[in-house]
């Protein structure tokens, strides 16, 4: 996982208490270790925590030892990206995108 203090390890034990049942804006990187983009995103990902400390939550889940969450959420290629509002899924990400990207679909939650 990326190195970032902000950044929350999200696992299926923990995704209900840390993202289903929380307050507020969340982003969700689900990857795994032998996924190529999902590594060349990792640093975009764990920025975006840091930049959005206090008002965002940034997560990233292993899909190959978390496979009931991403199955729930029907995560079928990596890297995919989902954003929760209130413990909802408001917006999704499927492949690596630009950082710029990643923060014009917080801003635009951040904003709703």
């Amino acid at each position: 996982m990326a190195d970032s203090e902000n950044l929350v390890e999200i696992t299926d034990g923990n995704f209900q208490s840390e993202i289903a049942g929380a307050e507020g804006l969340a982003m969700v990187d689900f990857w795994a270790e032998w996924c190529a983009p999902c590594r060349l995103i990792g640093p975009s990902v764990a920025q975006l925590a840091d930049q959005y400390a206090g008002q965002v939550k940034v997560g990233k889940l292993d899909v190959d030892n978390n496979q009931r969450t991403a199955a729930q959420f029907n995560v079928r290629s990596i890297p995919t990206i989902l954003f929760f509002k209130d413990g909802q899924v408001v917006d999704t990400i499927v492949g690596a995108q630009p950082k710029q990207m990643l923060e014009r679909k917080l801003q635009e939650h951040l904003g709703a």
